[in-house]
């Protein structure tokens, strides 16, 4: 990273004009630039650094405490159409999130899809922080629930088979042949139906279009759920202090 320093000389010349208000001109008369490389070598304000440290060492603290256990290494490359890390941070959407919209809607969640480029880390075994989910997770994304039809339903499912990756899923039931054609997708064990609405939990940045997922747009209905992705994982590694994650049928090829 480079800092530029800018510093602008400005030569102000005053011209009073005979029988009329005075006037100003302004010239600049010399830019100079300056790049200055940050690295170890600038030395820090020490007073500043001394006033931060505590701020540090409280924050470091905060991150860094345990919260949880996780006993194998879990990374978003383990599996074929899903992998137990993405399908423990998609199952985690669906139990930190539904309550919230069903008190907010009336409605259960019917499935949550986020993508395998949103996540960020793996999760070591051993023991798990907040500073973990902010590893996972380092953006500002939040969750929001998108009411789809029937006919974006099977535009998603379009766009899973030309992706042939592991995108996190949570509620659907998909199966695909050996060329990744969907052959079957299921919620609550019934087929997409054309003439229903699901309400898709996601992120907003998959919602306006991250990755391409152009089959949110104009959804009958949108709803917030104020809850940012990374928050909702830290609460969940809280709640449940041991980590339970393993790849299992939720999406297969056969």
């Amino acid at each position: 990273m480079y800092k530029i320093r800018i510093i602008i000389f400005f030569l102000f010349t005053a011209i009073i004009a005979c029988k009329g208000l005075g006037s100003a001109d302004v010239e600049v008369v010399k830019v100079r630039g300056e790049r200055i490389q940050v690295n170890d070598s600038i030395i820090g304000e020490e007073s500043i650094m001394e006033f931060i440290e505590p701020f540090k060492q409280h924050l470091n603290k905060t991150l860094d405490s345990t919260i949880a256990y996780n006993p194998v290494l879990l990374s978003k490359n383990d599996g074929d159409l899903n992998t137990a890390l993405g399908n423990l941070m998609a199952d985690a959407v669906m139990e930190q999130v539904n309550p919230i919209i069903k008190k907010r809607t009336g409605r259960d969640i019917d499935m949550v899809l986020l993508n395998k480029g949103g996540i960020r880390a793996e999760l070591p075994a051993g023991d798990v922080s907040a500073r973990s989910g902010y590893n996972l997770m380092p953006f500002e994304n939040e969750i929001v629930v998108a009411e789809l039809s029937g006919k974006q339903m099977k535009k998603m499912l379009s766009y899973l088979e030309k992706a042939k990756s592991a995108h996190p899923v949570s509620g659907i039931k998909i199966k695909a042949d050996k060329d990744y054609k969907i052959t079957q997708a299921t919620i609550n064990n019934k087929e997409i139906n054309e003439s229903e609405t699901y309400y898709v939990a996601t992120s907003d940045y998959l919602f306006y279009g991250g990755d391409n997922m152009m089959f949110f747009k104009d959804p009958s209905n949108l709803y917030p759920s104020d809850y940012k992705l990374r928050n909702l994982l830290i609460d969940y590694f809280k709640k449940v202090d041991t980590i339970k994650a393993s790849i299992d049928n939720r999406y297969i090829r056969e």
